[in-house]
């Protein structure tokens, strides 16, 4: 009997990844992609840089990432604020609640962490990513292959 027992499993397509220079920073747009928040790719990306990435899905599961020099500062899923982890989880923490995380039992009904996520990441970078920088930025794209 020829052939494998078990065909090997397909490899997934590779993920489309736009860059854009906005400012001092690189704005890294993943449609439907996670590797920003991916601990084995951001923190290596992040050496002698900054890094910040923000990743919902559908459910609404969503990861939010600063990272230093290959350090994780702050990480923590958007929903739940209040879980926070890495070397300096609480320094955003008075930032995080005047911008509109909400806390435990203060969570309101109608989802607001993604809207909060990005404001997050404009007080760490400066950078506001808007309908019109999106619109009016030429990005450089490619394709990342995922493991």
């Amino acid at each position: 009997m020829g052939g494998e027992a078990f065909p090997a499993a397909p490899r997934p397509p590779p993920q489309l990844v736009a860059l854009a220079t906005v400012g001092a920073w690189t704005l890294l747009i993943e449609a439907n992609g996670y590797l920003g928040v991916t601990e084995e790719r951001a923190l290596p990306a992040s050496a002698g840089a900054t890094w910040v990435s923000h990743f919902v899905n559908i459910n609404a599961v969503g990861t939010f990432l600063w990272a230093q020099d290959r350090v994780q500062r702050l990480c923590f899923d958007p929903m739940f604020p209040e879980d926070r982890w890495g070397s300096a989880p609480d320094e955003l923490v008075d930032v995080m609640q005047d911008i509109g995380f909400h806390f435990g039992e203060d969570a309101p009904e109608t989802d607001l962490s993604s809207p909060a996520a990005f404001a997050l990441a404009e007080h760490v970078t400066g950078v506001a990513v808007t309908p019109a920088l999106l619109e009016d930025t030429t990005f450089s794209c490619f394709t990342v292959r995922i493991r």
